[in-house]
């Protein structure tokens, strides 16, 4: 049976969506609707949808949303919009009669996920989050391995994050670097981890205390560090400046941004050390999850390398997940990022004699036993080939996961919470309790 679909929201993200629709699950949905407020960027995924030989889509902005799904017989709306937007698209959708496939984060704050979890029982109707990490193969290793009681039971688990100067400092130049936009990395982007976490423990957090700030980008620290006066913007005819990105130098960038920014003023390419910026790129989180189990958490966004690090105790022993994602950011002669150095070796070193490589490793070792490694499936493409698997179970279904990969609102939740919780306490400088956040959720233990 064929699904018919709308997409709200035609940023770069809903690519992934659009190329799966029209490719290898074009038996199973039809993209029928895009919704943006920006005409231009409208023009622009239904010139590529026209491109592929697919029925050209309605257009639309996102205030038709109802009608649209009305009008066209809509089964599922996809939601790619901005953050801040999720609850109430999310909530329209569902009233208006279709099923939701949202994006991380569900939402930002405990509002939305209120209005969320009101309009799932008011409509009955079913709503899954992409959770893509869940799928990638290193990660779903590390969730079998506890799984299996090989380190007993979880008592502790640390998790440190790094995004580097190519990743970590686009966060400051969207609309991401206004928290009342994204609700901060804490919630845009580690979500994602503590989606993985709670998944990993099948437990939900039950206490957070966070600290953090704003201490590498922003103007008062470009002060601080003597960088001087700079442009506002990264698309200028200037020198080139690692931390800027030109629009020009990306045919998507320019169509999606560059070339529609007359349309809504949004700048995409905003200096990372301009003022005003409102969300943290240093985090540290403590959470102590129902099951006794305490997670210590760490995100730095301007990182030289990026990647990340799990280590799990238990009661039997320690299970230990290193990822290499990028080994570098380098600068070539010109001021452009070179953004794998394994292509320029010889020039930059970062080839065989690097310290560190590119590259995925889970360890186990049990008391009393030597360490030994676990293998790890071979993934193809983004994600460690997470999203190829995550977008087969969002357009075709899942069968019965042992793993338990595929995504409900209640998961949404359960991840933004903590997020929720760390921007409470950056604010009090105390403990938050998430029962205190009024997220009436079930729990695990009650689903």
């Amino acid at each position: 049976m064929k699904l018919r679909y709308a997409a709200v929201g035609t940023g770069h993200r809903v690519e992934m969506y659009t190329d799966a629709m029209l490719g290898p699950h074009a038996d199973s949905a039809e993209l029928v609707a895009l919704l943006d407020p920006n005409p231009a960027r409208l023009a622009h995924y239904a010139a590529a949808v026209a491109a592929s030989g697919a029925d050209s889509p309605a257009t639309a902005s996102p205030d038709a949303l109802e009608s649209v799904i009305a009008r066209h017989r809509l089964d599922r709306v996809i939601i790619a919009s901005p953050d801040h937007s999720h609850a109430e698209l999310v909530v329209r959708a569902l009233d208006a009669g279709a099923d939701v496939v949202v994006e991380k984060p569900l939402t930002i704050d405990a509002a939305g996920v209120r209005s969320i979890a009101e309009a799932v029982e008011r409509t009955g109707r079913n709503v899954t989050v992409t959770f893509n990490y869940r799928y990638s193969p290193r990660n779903s290793a590390l969730k079998r391995l506890i799984a299996s009681g090989a380190i007993g039971r979880v008592t502790s688990i640390a998790f440190e994050w790094v995004l580097d100067t190519a990743h970590g400092a686009d966060y400051f130049r969207r609309w991401h670097r206004e928290k009342v936009n994204s609700g901060g990395l804490a919630v845009h982007k580690a979500s994602h981890h503590f989606d993985l976490v709670g998944w990993w423990l099948d437990d939900d957090p039950v206490r957070v205390f966070a600290s953090g700030g704003l201490r590498f980008y922003g103007d008062e620290n470009a002060r601080a560090r003597g960088l001087g006066p700079r442009p506002s913007r990264g698309t200028n005819d200037g020198p080139r400046d690692p931390f800027s990105l030109d629009l020009r130098d990306d045919p998507r960038h320019r169509a999606l941004y560059l070339d529609a920014e007359q349309h809504d003023g949004y700048l995409r390419d905003r200096d990372v050390f301009d003022p005003g910026i409102t969300i943290e790129d240093n985090l540290a989180v403590i959470a102590d999850f129902a099951g006794g189990a305490t997670l210590s958490y760490s995100l730095n966004a301007h990182s030289p390398w990026e990647g990340y690090r799990v280590a799990v105790n238990g009661t039997e022993g320690r299970a230990e997940l290193e990822v290499v994602e990028r080994a570098a950011v380098l600068v070539d002669a010109g001021g452009r990022l070179v953004l794998d150095p394994s292509a320029v070796a010889d020039e930059f070193g970062d080839g065989v004699g690097s310290a560190r490589r590119r590259g995925e490793r889970l360890v186990l070792q049990r008391h009393w036993e030597p360490a030994r490694d676990v293998p790890i499936e071979a993934g193809n493409g983004a994600h460690g080939g997470g999203d190829a698997l995550m977008l087969a179970d969002v357009f075709r279904g899942s069968a019965d996961d042992p793993l338990g990969r595929p995504a409900d609102w209640r998961d949404g939740v359960r991840a933004v919470s903590i997020g929720i919780a760390v921007n409470d306490s950056l604010e009090s400088g105390a403990p938050v309790a998430v029962a205190s956040l009024g997220l009436d959720v079930p729990t695990e233990a009650a689903r």
